[in-house]
């Protein structure tokens, strides 16, 4: 069936359906017969090979050399025990495997129900009603309701069209918008305008289609083996932990190859040097580094989550932490998005008028204030009242907003106007026949109604919108309205509704009219400007041109007729949006953060500003660029303006916003970027973090982001960026407390060749407290709130690494060697105590020997537990902070001392890590290092903070 030859009607009885789309029940049967509308991923790897994957990266070869030689030994000089280390080291892959596979598939998992926050819904008919469902409940012959904004849910064949635009990108590539048009195409499918597919996006203008293809039989979803699986690309973060796990494990074999030399010359047999190699590599190695940093920051996307900022991606947690300029919207971002007609203002013959709302409560007409105003919606208009109530049929009829069930639904400032109109004059009902949507660029829309005259009254009809009244009006069959930015509708008109009487505007008119208009900008309000046109009886002059009847129409004009010039202008309205509470004080954290904000906006300058000055974005008097100015401005004069500590950029577009993120980031600036309409989508693609709005924001826009705010508050994206900061730190503190215990494991085996003493720690002790001890409080620190100082700090430098001098000097100079004091002291203070004499080596199953193993790695565990508070922060006191204020770092501790309880002193944790059961008085030599540690770590703290503020 060829689809795109057919006429509408043929088209419905093709796909059985009809004007009024299916009925539930026929798309139930419809659903079970073809199935859910979505994409499958064809190339994405099974859990089974992503789990074998965990057995093939660098540190898991590394792992496998190691056992494999420790095997190699074993059959080659039989008798050492490297058979049980070899499958010890095993158990280590495959510990290390599993926990990895886990953390990864809960990481995703995560995401994955966060994602579920925000479903793609559609619009379609069904029942003869509209209706909202979700986009995988689509069935062919399904009638889809389309708009500017929507991603196209089905392919599916166009049966209305107007001034419809849709982007092709996700399908072909190219990124230009094509017109698509409701007409029968003779030529190539694929070339055909009436023919949307699944994917595409909607950038401008409405329709309603026909789905005829779901799911895999999509054009889409036909190619879904090329775009299906694959693998995401590795973010700075993901890297430069890879690098450097990568460099610290070539530490680990170049120390273990380097001490196996050295014992080798100072005359140790060749078995023994190869169990010190493999244990001094395994100590250094940072088994569990990438897990826990994968949980880290799935963690920090779930607590974002309730913060209502939903990541889509892990790593951009970390990324808001360095964010430098924030370029935000205005409407709905720092304001409530809840708009509310203020003033309106008309001219009259004693004087402009400008009057309040009467939506702001004050009586409907009473009093001077309200001349002109009907008293009730059935009745004719006083004299002198013409220009307001036709300013109020503008604002009904220029307007896509519609009442439904006792709601006003559509765009915020549309069904703001729509209210007003509502409560002035009633509900209009008309015939729309034509529409010029409104766009960034134009700033306006316009709409044409036909009017007939029936009994002595106008008569008009509506399609599908409004119900019930009448009101008297000029004697025309056509009538156009025009709503938009004052700039760019009094341009086209040529004359002025005074009272009953058109005039032609006047120096006086203009004069009042700006100074209104100004008077209203700087209290804040948006300003919209009305204007109409006569256009009479086209379909009687049309006959008689050589243009074609209507429709379809040329932008900007009917069958030839222009009908956006020498329009009738009507008035204006203020609206108000008022600011968020909690705006202001997330912009001073901003401030203090050493984050700059530059508001981008629609709206006029005069707006802007005062809307900045409401909420402290703007003290003094900022720099304040126009969209007109932009355009002519040389991108060296625009950098030398972003300089500004005060900006603000109004009458902005799209394509304004994407420029002034090239330069921002082109400057090294890492920029985080607002945005909800399509035309967003460059700009949110182009900066570091592209932030979407949940509510308001088109699919276009929250595809393209990285962060979709759910509650569409600025105040979410500040609180993002404190997490996003947390969590850096966070990965710091844990790296610093599992490299801390590197120390202790590595000093006992250099003492062991060096000193020619038994060996203080064994492999499997190591392995004990790598994957076992450790884990669970490096976990909790990894949940660590942002330290309290976080949003006072400026953001951190692009150059600046995860791991510098400090962290390692803190972690391998200062903490680590105290750790191995401890446990050295604690084996030293078992063999002394059993008669121990210098230099007398004891075999691997002797209790003093494994009683003293046991002290050293009880030395290590005790250690962590003071280490664990003390990485807490870098700075502040653990008594500032609260010993109990991170509940997660108690369970962690508890978890680690029972699972030492099982190591220490259950028979299966003796066998399998040759432990023995110590004394109470080992335990009282061990605890005051933990204690020690901590204050030690208090000592250095108290300075930094002494040095830091000096």
């Amino acid at each position: 069936m060829n689809i795109h030859n057919l006429s509408k009607d043929t088209v419905l009885k093709n796909l059985v359906t009809s004007d009024k789309g299916l009925s539930e029940t026929e798309a139930a049967k419809r659903l079970h017969e073809y199935g859910l509308n979505e994409i499958k991923e064809v190339r994405k790897k099974s859990l089974f090979h992503r789990f074998i994957a965990q057995f093939t990266h660098f540190l898991a070869i590394l792992l496998w050399l190691a056992a494999g030689l420790c095997l190699l030994s074993e059959y080659l000089h039989p008798g050492e025990g490297l058979v049980s280390l070899g499958i010890a080291i095993f158990g280590v892959i495959l510990i290390n495997a599993v926990f990895t596979f886990v953390q990864e598939y809960r990481a995703e998992k995560a995401i994955e129900a966060l994602k579920k926050l925000l479903p793609f819904n559609v619009k379609l008919s069904r029942d003869g009603s509209t209706k909202e469902i979700c986009a995988e409940n689509v069935v062919p012959g399904d009638l889809v309701f389309l708009g500017e904004g929507d991603k196209v849910p089905a392919d599916a064949r166009l049966i209305e069209s107007n001034y419809l635009m849709v982007n092709n990108a996700p399908l072909t590539g190219e990124s230009d918008t094509r017109p698509r048009s409701h007409e029968a195409f003779e030529g190539d499918y694929f070339e055909s305008p009436n023919i949307v597919f699944a994917g595409t996006h909607v950038v401008s203008g409405s329709g309603r289609a026909v789905a005829f293809a779901t799911g895999m039989s999509t054009e889409f979803g036909k190619i879904a083996h090329l775009t299906s699986g694959v693998q995401e690309r590795l973010s700075p973060l993901q890297k430069e932990i890879i690098k450097v796990t990568k460099i610290i494990a070539v530490i680990a074999l170049t120390t273990g190859i380097f001490f196996f030399v050295l014992g080798t010359f100072i005359g140790r047999s060749f078995w023994h040097n190869l169990l010190f190699a493999i244990g001094i590599t395994i100590a250094n190695v940072p088994e569990g580094l990438l897990p826990t940093v994968t949980l880290s920051l799935a963690m920090g996307s779930q607590r974002m989550a309730k913060k209502n900022a939903l990541i889509k991606t892990l790593t951009s947690v970390e990324t808001l932490g360095s964010v430098t300029v924030i370029c935000t919207d205005k409407t709905g971002t720092l304001t409530q998005n809840k708009m509310e007609v203020q003033e309106i203002w008309t001219l009259s013959d004693s004087d402009a008028l400008r009057i309040p709302s009467p939506l702001r409560g004050e009586g409907k007409g009473g009093g001077e204030a309200w001349s002109g105003i009907s008293p009730s919606p059935s009745s004719p208009p006083v004299k002198g009242g013409e220009s307001y109530n036709m300013l109020m049929q503008a604002a009904s009829l220029c307007n896509n907003a519609v009442y439904d069930n006792g709601k006003y639904k559509g765009d915020p400032t549309e069904a703001a106007i729509l209210k007003a109109a509502r409560e002035a004059i009633g509900d209009m009902k008309a015939e729309r026949i034509h529409e010029i949507p409104f766009d960034s660029e134009r700033k306006r829309m316009t709409t044409v109604y036909k009017w007939e005259v029936g009994s002595g009254k106008w008569e008009v009809k509506e399609k599908d919108l409004l119900t019930s009244t009448s009101h008297f009006l000029l004697p025309t069959s056509y009538f156009s309205f025009t709503k938009g930015a004052l700039e760019t509708v009094l341009p086209l008109c040529t004359d002025i509704l005074r009272d009953n009487e058109v005039k032609a505007i006047s120096e006086d008119d203009n004069n009042s009219l700006m100074h209104t208009y100004h008077s209203m900008m700087d209290e804040g309000l948006r300003v919209i400007a009305f204007a109409y046109k006569e256009i009479g009886d086209i379909e009687h002059r049309i006959q008689n041109t050589d243009n074609p009847p209507l429709p379809p129409f040329s932008k900007g004009g009917m069958g030839g007729f222009d009908i956006e010039s020498d329009l009738v202008f009507l008035g204006l309205m203020g609206l108000e949006d008022p600011p968020r509470p909690e705006v202001p004080d997330a912009i001073e954290k901003c401030h203090s953060a050493g984050i700059k904000i530059i508001m981008i906006t629609g709206d006029a300058s005069r707006t802007a500003v005062a809307i900045a000055k409401q909420i402290g974005l703007v003290k003094n008097n900022p720099v304040v660029i126009e969209g007109h100015e932009i355009n002519v401005m040389s991108d060296s004069d625009l950098r030398g303006k972003l300089l500004s500590d005060e900006i603000i950029f109004a009458r902005m577009t799209p394509v304004h916003k994407m420029r002034i993120v090239t330069i921002l980031e082109d400057e090294g600036e890492r920029v985080a970027v607002t945005g909800d309409g399509v035309n967003d989508a460059p700009a949110l693609k182009k900066a570091n973090i592209g932030i979407a709005m949940g509510l308001t924001g088109t699919d276009v826009a929250r595809e393209a982001a990285d962060i979709v705010l759910l509650d569409d508050n600025f105040a979410s994206i500040v609180n993002a960026i404190e997490e996003g900061r947390g969590i850096f730190e966070n990965i710091r503190k844990f790296i610093t407390y599992i490299f801390a215990s590197n120390i202790p494991e590595a000093v006992p085996y250099i003492a062991y060749v060096i000193f020619n003493i038994p060996l203080p720690l064994t492999i499997m002790q190591i392995l004990a407290v790598d994957l076992g001890t450790d884990m669970f409080p490096a976990l909790a620190l990894g949940a660590e709130k942002p330290a309290r100082g976080a949003m006072r700090q400026p953001p951190r430098s692009p150059e600046e690494k995860l791991l510098n001098f400090k962290i390692l000097g803190r972690a391998y100079l200062f903490l680590g060697p105290i750790e191995a004091l401890a446990g050295l002291s604690g084996f030293f203070y078992v063999l002394h105590s059993g008669g121990w004499q210098w230099g007398t080596m004891l075999p691997s199953h002797e209790v003093l020997y494994m009683q003293a193993t046991t002290a050293c790695l009880a030395g290590i565990i005790v250690s962590q537990i003071g280490n664990v508070f003390a990485c807490r922060s870098f700075k502040d006191s653990i008594f500032r902070l609260g010993f109990f204020s991170n509940k997660l770092v108690i369970l962690g501790t508890a978890a680690e001392i029972i699972l030492s309880a099982l190591i220490i002193y259950h028979p299966w944790g003796n066998r399998i890590f040759g432990t023995a059961p110590l004394r109470a008085d080992v335990w009282l030599l061990l605890i005051p290092f933990s204690i020690g540690l901590l204050l030690a770590e208090e000592l250095r703290k108290y300075y930094a903070r002494r040095y830091s503020n000096a």
